[in-house]
Order: structure tokens, then sequence, then C-alpha cells
């Protein structure tokens, strides 16, 4: 068993709480009324500030800011917010969360998750599990992530955006749009361009799902249908559970969804999807 390890070095502040085997490197700043979890490794010159909560096994790198103030010029620095973060996450160089605009309030991540080299989550953030930021993948405020959402180098969305389960965000792409679920997004602005059937088959879900979602897709993005009409049909012949997830998500969206593969001055609420010549929208999937 690890023993807890705090470098002379490393500063820490009033009301800390290290949980044993926790380990915090030379220069590293723990502020004031942290609670570190089990088993963590805040790295030399790493920064956790007030206010926050790490689970167990969490690795803070060098320069990453876990918890620091928001960058809102609305916010009160003597305000009480908060950053409360799960298990088994790893923060890499120079990656940035910062903590909630409003008093009492918190950025929340879960668990199992990967923030590569200077990606940055802003405040009241919502990560759930299994999320990865490639590097310099950027999150603004008030932005909900679902589980396994792979955003790769050089993304980023609108405030107030979400970002459905098992989607990925393909490279420099950027929306301004909530991104439905078990989609696979690329462009400026990013288009809906298929369904991501290799996520989908990692994380378990059945072949005759991923058939539906590719039904619900074509639906949604090449009938010419509405988005009402497109959801009527999607319930009446797509009955798994993921299916109804993305009706769900698509109706509570506020902000409305990214298109498809159409042009760009084209919003999937008023006009009809036309497929772009020569992309499928079928995806890999090998499985019989």
């Amino acid at each position: 068993m690890t023993p807890t390890h705090v470098h002379p070095t490393a500063i820490i502040g009033q009301e800390v709480v290290i949980g044993h085997g926790t380990r915090i490197g030379a220069y590293a700043v723990i502020e004031e009324r942290v609670v570190l979890g089990r088993d963590n490794v805040v790295y030399p010159h790493a920064f956790v500030g007030r206010g926050t909560t790490l689970g167990d096994r969490n690795h803070v790198h060098p320069g990453a800011v876990i918890g620091h103030l928001p960058q809102d010029v609305r916010f009160d620095p003597a305000a009480e917010t908060f950053t409360v973060i799960g298990d088994d996450n790893v923060f890499r160089e120079h990656c940035q969360v910062h903590r909630a605009t409003k008093p009492g309030g918190a950025t929340t991540i879960g668990s199992k998750n990967l923030f590569m080299a200077l990606s940055h989550v802003a405040h009241d953030c919502k990560v759930g599990d299994g999320v990865v930021l490639v590097n310099q993948a950027s999150l603004p405020g008030h932005c909900e992530v679902g589980d396994r959402v792979i955003m790769s180098g050089f993304t980023g969305i609108h405030q107030f955006c979400r970002i459905g389960r098992l989607a990925m965000v393909s490279a420099l792409s950027v929306s301004n749009k909530d991104l439905p679920p078990f989609f696979i997004y690329g462009g400026r602005p990013a288009l809906a361009e298929s369904v991501n059937v290799v996520g989908l088959r990692r994380a378990g879900v059945s072949k005759e799902t991923r058939d539906e979602l590719r039904r619900a897709y074509k639906l949604l993005y090449r009938e010419g249908l509405t988005v009402p009409e497109a959801l009527l049909r999607i319930e009446a012949g797509c009955k798994s559970p993921e299916a109804a997830e993305l009706v769900a998500f698509i109706r509570a969206s506020k902000r409305g969804v990214a298109p498809g593969t159409m042009d760009v001055g084209d919003t999937l609420s008023t006009k009809k999807s036309r497929a772009v010549p020569g992309r499928t929208d079928e995806g890999e999937d090998d499985e019989a």
C-alpha cells in the first residue's frame, strides 16, 4: 500500500483533507478547503484550487490547473463555488478545469476521463464518465458532455451546448448547436456525418441497436423530413433505449441540434437534409 507523501516544498492551504496513499509533488499548490481522496497523484507544479473535491486515484500532471477562478467577468472572487471530480481521471499537462460562477454552484466531472494537454473545461460544465478531450479541445461555460464522448484536438462548442453520449467530434470542428448522441460530427460548423459505429461496438451496443441508429440517422438527415416528422418515424420504428435517448435529447434541445451533411447555411429545424455526394452514412461495421 502506497504511503501518503507530501513534498516539503508543496504549499498546502488550511482545512485540506488528504486521503491515504495520495502523493503531492514538489512545488504543487493545494488551496484551502480541498478534499483529496485516496491514492491521488498531484505532480510537481500542479494547482488545485479552493473548494475542490477529488475522488480516488486521480492524476493531476505538472502545470494542470484544477478548480481555479472562472473566466467570467460577473464572478465575485469572494463567492463560495466548487469543483467536484470523481475517480480515476487523468489531467495532463496544463489542462484547466474552472470552478462554478454562482455561489453554491459546482463544475462537475465524473470518472475515468482523460483530459489531454491544454484541454479546457470552463465554469459550470457537467462532464460524464469515460470522456476524452484531446489536446486543446475546449468546453466553455455551462456545457454538458455525456458519457464516452470524444472531442478531438482543437475542437470546441458554444456556451450552454450539450454533446450526447458516445458522440465523437472530429479534429478542428466547432459547433454552436447541440450534438445528439451516437453520431460523428465534423467541420466548421460541425455537421452530423455518420453513426459512430466503432464507438458503439466498443461500448457493447448490439448490432440490432446499431442498425436502428443507422435508420434513425437516415430519417433525420437523409429522407428530407422535418425534425418532428423524423422523430415520429424514429419512435414508430426504432424501439431500443438508445433510439429513445436520441429522440429525448433532440426534443430537449434549447439551442437546436447540428444539421447533417448539407449546406452550412441550412439548419436542421428549417431545411431538408441533403446527402453530400461520395459520403457514406453507414460507417464501418464488419460484424455479421
